[in-house]
């Protein structure tokens, strides 16, 4: 494994997870909207802004794990080509466990809608492959 690459995966993905996840709130309103229609369980924006970077944090750190895994699953291969397809198929994997795990899970657990619950799911799958992509394409061993 290759360290130095690991942390510039994990850098360039975080980079991207919150890129993507911006584009995503500003290019599907309704996403918010959606959010919006549960002020018992989500916070407010403010309350969001405030503890945020205790999220990008816990982001950070799972991202970096992510990295980790894949270099310990990397078998070699061209840079952007082998790299961005395996990281692709990574990246899809993490974004069915996110569903299974995440928003399935919040389903079940607090009190929001299926509408909700399904654009979440594909806001998170499209972030966690971008991720998943981000780290293929940076990560090569020593």
């Amino acid at each position: 494994m290759n360290p130095m690459r690991i942390a510039l995966a994990a850098l360039g993905a975080f980079v991207a997870y919150f890129v993507v996840g911006g584009v995503m709130f500003v290019s599907m309103p309704w996403l918010k909207t959606e959010f919006m229609k549960y002020p018992a369980v989500y916070r407010q924006q403010e309350g969001q802004m405030k503890h945020m970077p205790v999220a990008m944090a816990a982001t950070f750190v799972a991202i970096v794990v992510l990295a980790v895994l894949y270099a310990m699953i990397y078998h070699g291969g061209s840079a952007v080509v082998e790299g961005a397809w395996v990281g692709a198929q990574f990246g899809a994997l993490i974004g069915v466990f996110a569903i299974g795990t995440f928003t399935v899970h919040n389903y079940v657990n607090l009190n929001i809608g299926w509408k909700l619950t399904v654009e979440q799911s594909v806001a998170y799958f499209i972030e966690w492959m971008v991720v998943g992509i981000v780290i293929g394409v940076i990560y090569r061993p020593a």
